[in-house]
């Protein structure tokens, strides 16, 4: 097993979406890890849809590794008003990318994909050698597949070009910085926002979108930073690798946990005329423990309690 240190400290990283969420995490852990020169570039200065904009982004950073995290993501209500931005987005900003980091030679590329690539009624635990077996839930079929592409093109780039690219495919993450903007969150944010809010307000119910039997898995955010990095210090194969928790939930389930960790004490109302999604979604993440010796450790209302705690005291900080 490589020494962290040693692993990070020579070598240049770039991270795109560094600043954002899952971000935020990742640079967290590469400081840890001793990373000598770690190259964020903000959206600001590089639209990564743009391959002119991509190639002054590779002179600036000069990477010996891509972290590629950066992604246009959101809920069911955002995949559902924004199909072709989300199918778009994602497509360019990846595909441009791997292509110009293949003829540039760069080490290794490590880019995430999303559980929305898997098939709508794919077998209980996915398994990634299920991930073809049929086209994704159509609410996000657009942003899955454009990151499913991704794959495709890391193991077409690999085999023709001996390029090191590794293809991850995270659950749903959740913990504290996450978006809770309902217009675009995800659902564990927005149950969190509408309890705290409820309860704060007095208000006998909160609204959420389905009928609650949907299930999902979710993965502390911290966890799944720290699976990115392991496999990007240790695994280097062609096949799809999960990156989850091993639990599963019903979404009737969490809200009714949210709600009692939030301390609001009304009635969680389902909406089913809004759409429930994917029908099941739970990753077997053996593929994971066996390659690098990645297992989540942050229990799942552990995780909750922290986020909500986080959520909480921003509410306060922002009510000065």
């Amino acid at each position: 097993m490589p020494d962290p240190e040693n692993f990070w400290n020579s070598r240049r990283v770039c991270v795109t979406g560094g600043a954002g969420f899952l971000g935020s995490y990742i640079i967290e852990k590469l400081q840890n890890r001793k990373a000598g020169d770690i190259f964020i570039p903000k959206i600001e200065d590089y639209d990564l849809t743009d391959p002119q904009a991509i190639r002054r982004m590779l002179d600036d950073s000069r990477p010996d590794i891509i972290l590629h995290l950066a992604a246009q993501v959101g809920g069911i209500g955002a995949n559902r008003d924004h199909p072709a931005e989300f199918f778009y987005n994602n497509l360019m900003m990846g595909v441009q990318l791997i292509h110009q980091s293949s003829q540039r030679g760069i080490e290794k590329f490590v880019a995430l994909g999303t559980v929305c690539a898997y098939p709508k009624f794919t077998p209980v635990p996915f398994r990634e050698d299920d991930l073809w077996n049929g086209y994704p839930e159509e609410t996000n079929a657009p942003y899955g597949l454009a990151k499913k592409m991704l794959l495709v093109q890391a193991q077409a780039y690999r085999q023709q070009y001996g390029f090191n690219a590794i293809f991850l495919l995270p659950v749903n993450l959740y913990g504290p910085h996450d978006n809770f903007d309902l217009n675009s969150s995800h659902v564990i944010p927005a149950l969190i926002r509408k309890c705290v809010e409820a309860r704060e307000a007095g208000q006998s119910e909160v609204i959420v979108w389905g009928d609650g039997s949907p299930s999902r898995e979710f993965i502390y955010v911290e966890d799944a930073a720290e699976g990115i990095l392991l496999a990007a210090e240790q695994y280097n194969g062609a096949d799809p690798i999960n990156i989850g928790s091993g639990f599963e939930i019903r979404i009737l389930d969490l809200a009714e946990l949210i709600a009692r960790l939030a301390g609001f004490k009304g009635r969680i109302v389902f909406d089913p005329s809004k759409p429930n999604g994917q029908p099941r979604r739970a990753l077997d993440v053996s593929r994971a423990e066996e390659q690098f010796g990645f297992k989540a450790q942050i229990g799942f209302e552990e995780g909750l309690r922290r986020t909500i705690e986080w959520y909480e005291k921003k509410r306060k900080e922002g009510s000065r």
